[in-house]
Protein backbone atom coordinates (compact mmCIF):
# COMPACT_ATOMS: atom_id res chain seq x y z
CA UNK A 1 0.00 0.00 0.00
CA UNK A 2 1.26 3.47 -1.03
CA UNK A 3 1.92 5.93 1.75
CA UNK A 4 -0.23 9.09 1.38
CA UNK A 5 1.77 12.25 1.18
CA UNK A 6 0.81 15.54 2.78
CA UNK A 7 -0.28 16.84 -0.65
CA UNK A 8 -2.53 13.83 -1.26
CA UNK A 9 -4.13 14.30 2.14
CA UNK A 10 -4.82 17.97 1.45
CA UNK A 11 -6.41 17.19 -1.96
CA UNK A 12 -8.65 14.52 -0.43
CA UNK A 13 -9.65 16.87 2.38
CA UNK A 14 -10.55 19.65 -0.08
CA UNK A 15 -12.67 17.27 -2.17
CA UNK A 16 -14.48 16.08 0.95
CA UNK A 17 -15.09 19.68 2.05
CA UNK A 18 -16.49 20.72 -1.36
CA UNK A 19 -18.77 17.66 -1.38
CA UNK A 20 -20.12 18.51 2.09
CA UNK A 21 -20.71 22.09 1.05
CA UNK A 22 -22.59 21.01 -2.04
CA UNK A 23 -24.62 18.53 -0.02
CA UNK A 24 -25.49 21.28 2.43
CA UNK A 25 -26.69 23.60 -0.34
CA UNK A 26 -29.12 21.19 -1.98
CA UNK A 27 -31.55 20.92 0.97
CA UNK A 28 -31.78 24.74 1.19
CA UNK A 29 -32.43 25.05 -2.54
CA UNK A 30 -35.07 22.35 -2.42
CA UNK A 31 -36.72 24.01 0.56
CA UNK A 32 -36.85 27.34 -1.32
CA UNK A 33 -38.40 25.71 -4.40
CA UNK A 34 -40.89 23.82 -2.23
CA UNK A 35 -41.80 27.04 -0.40
CA UNK A 36 -42.40 28.90 -3.68
CA UNK A 37 -44.63 26.07 -4.95
CA UNK A 38 -46.69 26.15 -1.75
CA UNK A 39 -47.08 29.94 -2.00
CA UNK A 40 -48.26 29.70 -5.63
CA UNK A 41 -50.77 26.94 -4.84
CA UNK A 42 -52.15 28.77 -1.80
CA UNK A 43 -52.51 31.98 -3.81
CA UNK A 44 -54.47 30.15 -6.50
CA UNK A 45 -56.75 28.50 -3.94
CA UNK A 46 -57.34 31.84 -2.19
CA UNK A 47 -58.19 33.55 -5.49
CA UNK A 48 -60.67 30.81 -6.51
CA UNK A 49 -62.28 30.79 -3.05
CA UNK A 50 -62.58 34.59 -3.03
CA UNK A 51 -64.23 34.58 -6.47
CA UNK A 52 -66.70 31.92 -5.34
CA UNK A 53 -67.60 33.87 -2.20
CA UNK A 54 -67.97 37.08 -4.20
CA UNK A 55 -70.25 35.38 -6.71
CA UNK A 56 -72.35 33.86 -3.93
CA UNK A 57 -72.67 37.20 -2.13
CA UNK A 58 -73.70 39.13 -5.25
CA UNK A 59 -76.09 36.59 -6.76
CA UNK A 60 -78.81 36.76 -4.05
CA UNK A 61 -78.86 40.57 -4.35
CA UNK A 62 -79.47 40.33 -8.10
CA UNK A 63 -82.26 37.82 -7.67
CA UNK A 64 -83.93 39.41 -4.68
CA UNK A 65 -87.16 41.31 -5.30
CA UNK A 66 -87.52 44.96 -4.35
CA UNK A 67 -90.26 47.51 -3.77
CA UNK A 68 -90.72 50.15 -6.47
CA UNK A 69 -92.65 53.25 -5.47
CA UNK A 70 -94.38 55.34 -8.09
CA UNK A 71 -96.78 58.21 -8.74
CA UNK A 72 -98.70 58.92 -11.90
CA UNK A 73 -101.79 59.91 -13.82
CA UNK A 74 -104.33 57.47 -15.23
CA UNK A 75 -106.61 58.73 -18.00
CA UNK A 76 -109.30 56.61 -19.58
CA UNK A 77 -112.49 56.74 -21.61
CA UNK A 78 -115.18 54.26 -22.49
CA UNK A 79 -118.81 53.37 -21.94
CA UNK A 80 -121.03 53.08 -18.88
CA UNK A 81 -124.37 51.29 -18.58
CA UNK A 82 -126.64 52.23 -15.67
CA UNK A 83 -129.46 50.41 -13.96
CA UNK A 84 -131.91 52.01 -11.53
CA UNK A 85 -132.46 49.71 -8.55
CA UNK A 86 -135.28 51.55 -6.79
CA UNK A 87 -135.22 54.98 -5.19
CA UNK A 88 -131.79 56.65 -5.42
CA UNK A 89 -129.88 53.41 -5.77
CA UNK A 90 -128.02 53.03 -9.07
CA UNK A 91 -125.81 50.22 -10.34
CA UNK A 92 -123.41 50.80 -13.22
CA UNK A 93 -120.96 48.77 -15.28
CA UNK A 94 -118.11 50.67 -16.95
CA UNK A 95 -115.61 49.46 -19.51
CA UNK A 96 -112.62 51.78 -19.80
CA UNK A 97 -109.33 51.95 -21.69
CA UNK A 98 -106.62 54.56 -21.74
CA UNK A 99 -103.06 55.24 -20.64
CA UNK A 100 -101.11 55.45 -17.42
CA UNK A 101 -97.98 57.60 -17.09
CA UNK A 102 -95.74 57.07 -14.06
CA UNK A 103 -93.10 59.21 -12.39
CA UNK A 104 -90.45 58.50 -9.75
CA UNK A 105 -86.91 57.14 -10.00
CA UNK A 106 -88.04 53.64 -8.91
CA UNK A 107 -91.08 53.38 -11.18
CA UNK A 108 -91.50 49.93 -12.74
CA UNK A 109 -91.97 51.45 -16.22
CA UNK A 110 -92.52 54.83 -17.85
CA UNK A 111 -96.03 54.12 -19.04
CA UNK A 112 -98.73 51.53 -19.57
CA UNK A 113 -101.75 50.92 -21.75
CA UNK A 114 -104.66 50.39 -19.39
CA UNK A 115 -107.93 48.48 -19.50
CA UNK A 116 -110.49 48.18 -16.72
CA UNK A 117 -113.94 46.77 -16.07
CA UNK A 118 -115.76 48.26 -13.07
CA UNK A 119 -119.05 47.46 -11.34
CA UNK A 120 -120.34 50.18 -9.07
CA UNK A 121 -123.28 50.36 -6.66
CA UNK A 122 -123.68 53.81 -5.15
CA UNK A 123 -124.78 52.28 -1.84
CA UNK A 124 -122.43 49.31 -1.44
CA UNK A 125 -119.32 50.48 -3.30
CA UNK A 126 -117.39 49.37 -6.35
CA UNK A 127 -115.24 46.46 -7.45
CA UNK A 128 -113.26 46.07 -10.63
CA UNK A 129 -110.36 44.50 -12.46
CA UNK A 130 -107.55 46.26 -14.32
CA UNK A 131 -104.78 45.24 -16.69
CA UNK A 132 -101.72 47.43 -17.27
CA UNK A 133 -99.58 46.57 -20.29
CA UNK A 134 -96.08 48.07 -20.66
CA UNK A 135 -94.15 48.77 -23.86
CA UNK A 136 -92.67 45.25 -23.85
CA UNK A 137 -96.10 43.62 -23.71
CA UNK A 138 -95.75 42.49 -20.08
CA UNK A 139 -98.99 42.77 -18.11
CA UNK A 140 -99.69 43.66 -14.46
CA UNK A 141 -103.06 42.60 -13.02
CA UNK A 142 -104.87 44.34 -10.19
CA UNK A 143 -108.15 44.24 -8.31
CA UNK A 144 -110.01 47.49 -7.64
CA UNK A 145 -112.09 48.32 -4.59
CA UNK A 146 -113.75 51.56 -3.53
CA UNK A 147 -116.65 53.15 -1.66
CA UNK A 148 -118.17 54.23 -4.95
CA UNK A 149 -119.85 57.53 -4.01
CA UNK A 150 -119.15 61.03 -5.30
CA UNK A 151 -118.26 62.16 -1.77
CA UNK A 152 -116.06 59.15 -1.00
CA UNK A 153 -114.58 57.90 -4.22
CA UNK A 154 -111.12 56.79 -3.12
CA UNK A 155 -110.17 53.61 -4.98
CA UNK A 156 -107.57 51.05 -3.92
CA UNK A 157 -105.83 48.74 -6.37
CA UNK A 158 -104.11 45.52 -5.28
CA UNK A 159 -101.62 43.81 -7.59
CA UNK A 160 -102.34 40.10 -8.06
CA UNK A 161 -99.58 39.04 -10.45
CA UNK A 162 -99.08 39.37 -14.17
CA UNK A 163 -96.91 38.15 -17.03
CA UNK A 164 -93.23 38.56 -17.86
CA UNK A 165 -91.48 40.82 -15.39
CA UNK A 166 -94.73 41.20 -13.39
CA UNK A 167 -95.20 37.49 -12.82
CA UNK A 168 -96.02 37.17 -9.12
CA UNK A 169 -96.09 40.95 -8.63
CA UNK A 170 -97.51 42.20 -5.33
CA UNK A 171 -98.25 45.63 -3.91
CA UNK A 172 -100.98 48.24 -4.00
CA UNK A 173 -101.90 51.73 -5.17
CA UNK A 174 -104.65 54.25 -4.50
CA UNK A 175 -106.29 57.18 -6.23
CA UNK A 176 -109.52 59.13 -6.61
CA UNK A 177 -111.40 59.32 -9.90
CA UNK A 178 -112.80 62.38 -11.58
CA UNK A 179 -115.14 62.15 -14.57
CA UNK A 180 -114.53 64.87 -17.14
CA UNK A 181 -117.16 63.79 -19.66
CA UNK A 182 -120.51 62.08 -18.95
CA UNK A 183 -123.40 62.06 -21.40
CA UNK A 184 -126.76 60.35 -21.80
CA UNK A 185 -125.40 57.88 -24.32
CA UNK A 186 -123.14 56.38 -21.67
CA UNK A 187 -119.89 57.82 -22.99
CA UNK A 188 -117.52 58.70 -20.17
CA UNK A 189 -114.02 60.06 -19.84
CA UNK A 190 -112.00 60.77 -16.73
CA UNK A 191 -108.68 60.78 -14.97
CA UNK A 192 -107.13 59.85 -11.65
CA UNK A 193 -106.27 62.24 -8.85
CA UNK A 194 -103.35 61.59 -6.50
CA UNK A 195 -102.41 58.17 -7.85
CA UNK A 196 -99.49 56.62 -5.95
CA UNK A 197 -98.38 53.18 -4.83
CA UNK A 198 -95.67 50.54 -4.84
CA UNK A 199 -95.11 47.21 -6.54
CA UNK A 200 -92.70 44.39 -5.80
CA UNK A 201 -90.90 42.97 -8.82
CA UNK A 202 -87.83 40.85 -9.54
CA UNK A 203 -84.79 43.16 -9.76
CA UNK A 204 -82.65 41.11 -12.16
CA UNK A 205 -85.57 40.88 -14.62
CA UNK A 206 -85.95 44.64 -14.30
CA UNK A 207 -82.24 45.07 -15.04
CA UNK A 208 -82.47 42.92 -18.18
CA UNK A 209 -85.30 45.15 -19.40
CA UNK A 210 -83.14 48.25 -18.96
CA UNK A 211 -85.29 49.92 -16.30
CA UNK A 212 -83.72 52.13 -13.61
CA UNK A 213 -82.60 50.34 -10.47
CA UNK A 214 -83.43 51.63 -7.01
Amino acid sequence: MRQLSEGDTRVAFNRFTRRRKLQGKWPDACRRVHFLIIVAVCSSVFTITSCRHSSQSVQPALNSPQWREFQGTWTASGSRNSLQVGGDRVATISTLSGSLLLSGTARPAVGFRSEAVVFNDNQTGMIGRAVWTDENGDEAYSELHGEGTSQKNKITGTFVGGTGRYLGATGSYEFSWRFLVENEDGVVQGQSVGLNGKVRVDSDVSKSKGEPQS
